[in-house]
């Protein structure tokens, strides 16, 4: 048996939170039943995690960037630029790229931030007709991502515009949260192709049916998340070590790119409840026996039940995360003890808010080489008071490839 050492982290994006009144001021970590987390935490090491530095807005691509030993105050040039790297769509010196959510607005108030998570097959049916009524040879193209995730790329406008992630504003009237600031003429270019995005697709909705024989819930795009070519050194440049990475998300499918992984695609996996878990673990089991040193699993689903805000769907969310991905992998390491595993959150999702916040996180790893400390459990309180005090995330990929 190849005993050299390996390292899986299992991301439970967003599954972080406060206490909530209902459920007698504990969080949803702590009401859920969490089995496998809390052995890998009375196993090992236990602490609090900042993901987000100052100054930065607390998004998943910070939180991930973090989680993969990436300083974002050295590395991060905006969210789009990093899915486009997933997407295989290669930047130019001049290139902005937007992240291009299709979204459900009605009376002005920003209803959906996934348009109902639409069909991807839906969604493409929208994103062609936008390319093919707007789409500008060089300046401006629309590219089809999977449900409600696309991106914009446009030439030398917007980078620098103050633009606000749908999801931190469901429920709200969107008008104070258009794009502002910039450059001279930016604001009003980016929101000439909003407006005329949504006059394209209501005309779509209007035909008889969409390409993709179905009605949906969009009603316009919302850009944000901008920025320019982003180039981060691999892993294998910075420790010596190859990997894979295994998400629904184009986004932490973009990182890990970047950062030199294999980017695994599993057939089933949605991004939401009762993804394909099997699937998933299965790929990462795949990539240590194929000599890989590290998997990067990553599971969406806390963060997108949190941002419908919605508690009951929240703890499965969390109780599935716990038994289909983190189970599994404990299993694997049980017959593998070369494996270090850690778990974490890439940022608090509050169901209070329904968005981000940027307070630490709880983390958790054990395996050959990682100290024990006294915890009971894996949840926020049981992390306070800990040895390991508060650290940032180049730290915390280091405690597990350098073992603690």
């Amino acid at each position: 048996m190849n005993m050299k050492q390996k390292y899986l982290i299992l991301v439970g994006d967003g599954m972080a939170d406060f206490p909530i009144p209902s459920l007698g001021g504990r969080t949803p970590l702590e009401s859920a039943a969490t089995p496998n987390m809390d052995r890998i935490a009375a196993s090992g090491r236990i602490g609090l995690l900042s993901t987000i530095p100052d100054g930065f807005l607390p998004g998943s691509d910070i939180g991930n960037m973090s989680l993969l030993g990436y300083d974002p105050r050295r590395y991060f040039s905006g969210r789009a630029p990093i899915e486009a790297a997933s997407m295989g769509i290669a930047l130019g010196p001049d290139d902005v790229a937007f992240r291009c959510n299709l979204v459900t607005i009605a009376d002005g108030v920003m209803k959906d931030y996934s348009a109902g998570h639409i069909s991807t097959e839906a969604a493409h049916a929208v994103i062609n007709a936008l390319q093919k009524s707007l789409g500008i040879d060089g300046e401006l193209k629309f590219h089809p991502g999977v449900s409600y995730r696309h991106l914009l790329t446009v030439k030398k406008i917007g980078a620098k515009l103050e633009c606000t992630p749908p999801h931190d504003i469901t429920g709200q009237k969107v008008d104070t949260y258009l794009p502002k600031g910039g450059a001279a003429g930016d604001r009003d270019y980016v929101l000439s192709i909003m407006n005329r995005a949504k006059a394209v697709i209501a005309e779509l909705q209007q035909s008889a049916l969409s390409e993709a024989e179905t009605r949906h819930a969009a009603t316009d795009i919302w850009l944000w998340g901008q920025g320019p070519a982003v180039t981060l050194p691999t892993l294998k440049e910075r420790y010596g070590i190859t990997g894979s990475v295994i998400s629904a998300v184009d986004l932490v499918r973009g990182l890990g790119k970047l950062a030199g992984l294999t980017v695994r695609i599993v057939d089933g996996a949605t991004g939401y409840l009762g993804t394909n878990y099997a699937g998933k673990t299965a790929a990462a089991v795949a990539a240590f026996e194929s000599d890989e040193d590290f998997v990067y699993l990553h599971i969406e689903a806390p963060d997108e039940t949190s941002h419908e805000g919605v508690l009951e769907k929240k703890i499965q969310a969390i109780e599935e995360f716990d038994r289909y991905a983190v189970g599994e992998m404990l299993e694997y390491q049980s017959k593998n003890p070369n494996l270090r595993i850690a778990v974490s959150p890439d940022h608090i999702t509050a169901l209070s808010t329904k968005t981000h916040d940027a307070s630490p996180v709880p983390f958790c790893m054990c395996g050959e080489g990682i100290k024990v400390d006294s915890a009971r459990r894996y949840c926020e309180a049981e992390a306070q008071g800990q040895s390991i005090n508060t650290i940032e995330g180049p730290e915390f990929f280091e405690r597990l490839v350098g073992g603690d």
